[in-house]
């Protein structure tokens, strides 16, 4: 039996062009390294597996390429990383500041890269602020942090910083399909975007979602088996559901509810997904909005063919109402009666915005 690689470590950028939605701080940084600009002090900040740490040893590696060394050649010796939520004591910044002081024995640079830079005691931010104020000139700092706000104001002085973004939901998704494609995967395109939406543009996340996925459907990735793993309701119950209020059928939405809490569902969700569902009808009425839709081809027509059912005024009175409920629903004692309550009164209403008698 073959040795299984994440598909996170698998697929790690090893170059800049690999990084994922961060064009701006890649090109930024060829640039830098191109007109030899490049500070001896930067600070990579952003939501978790964005590409911090990833850029963070391109970097290393690129600024001891020059026409002199290759780049196959092995600057492991050049590359020091330190976990500051491990290593965070005094100590562990005066051992970091002694090794400073030796020039690389290859290349040009000796690269520290400090991770999660943010974990550090204020005793040990203060002996790395002499060095990190004024660094051996073989010496570049990079500190990688997800909480910028928690780094002393002397440190960030001293930092050139990178604010990296949350990679987007299309993004993502066009990297599942290159991956799909390399392992002969199939896939619809509603199923990669639920993967991508539920990683919230980190794209470490999305990578280990997929292959959770992967091992759930066999590879076979449909919209329906990856809800159910991922305990998330599907498109086609909120279209099934919408058709019942727009026919005011009360028992069969108390019917519906019953049999979605029975497969285990939280009633929160309903109300959450058919939030997000009124929303997606709303981004139907008008042409300019309609590509704000993340769905598939086939989903995002049914979208558009639903939302001629409802008026605008009708679709925000609706979403007004289920506003309300996720409002009420902590507060709560009965959950299920106050999902209950919110689909009678969705069905209750006119397409006029007055309220139908029961």
């Amino acid at each position: 039996m073959e040795s299984f690689t994440v598909s996170a470590l698998k697929y790690r950028p090893q170059t800049f062009d690999q990084v994922i939605g961060q064009h701006i701080i890649t090109s930024t940084l060829q640039n830098a390294i191109k007109t030899n600009q490049l500070a001896q002090a930067l600070l990579f900040c952003g939501p978790r597996g964005v590409g911090k740490t990833s850029c963070a040893r391109i970097l290393a590696k690129a600024i001891n390429e020059n026409e002199n060394n290759s780049s196959d050649q092995n600057y492991a010796f050049n590359i020091f990383e330190l976990d500051a939520a491990s290593n965070n004591s005094v100590d562990d910044i005066r051992k970091l500041n002694d090794q400073i002081r030796i020039p690389p024995q290859i290349g040009n640079y000796k690269v520290y890269i400090i991770d999660e830079v943010h974990m550090l005691s204020l005793s040990a931010f203060n002996a790395f602020l002499k060095t990190l104020e004024e660094p051996p000139k073989h010496a570049i700092f990079i500190l990688a942090t997800t909480e910028k706000n928690k780094i002393i104001p002397t440190i960030l002085s001293r930092c050139q910083i990178y604010d990296f973004k949350r990679i987007s939901v299309q993004e993502i998704k066009k990297s599942l399909i290159l991956i799909c494609s390399e392992k002969k995967l199939k896939y619809d395109d509603d199923s990669l975007i639920l993967i991508a939406q539920k990683a919230d543009g980190a794209m470490r996340d999305a990578l280990s979602i997929f292959d959770r996925m992967v091992s759930f459907t066999s590879g076979n990735l449909s919209i329906s088996e990856v809800s159910k793993n991922l305990n998330v309701l599907d498109y086609q119950t909120f279209f099934t559901i919408s058709v019942l209020i727009k026919k005011n059928q009360i028992p069969d939405i108390l019917l519906e509810v019953d049999k979605i809490i029975s497969q285990g569902y939280e009633s929160i969700h309903l109300i959450n997904g058919l939030a997000n569902h009124i929303r997606m009808l709303i981004l139907c009425k008008n042409s300019s909005t309609i590509d704000l839709l993340e769905v598939g081809e086939k989903t995002q027509n049914k979208y558009l063919e639903q939302s001629k059912d409802f008026s605008f005024d009708w679709l925000m009175d609706a979403l007004s109402l289920i506003k309300e409920a996720e409002s009420n629903h902590k507060l709560s004692l009965n959950k299920r009666l106050n999902t209950e309550l919110c689909l009678l009164q969705l069905a209750s209403l006119h397409f006029n915005g007055k309220k139908k008698i029961l």
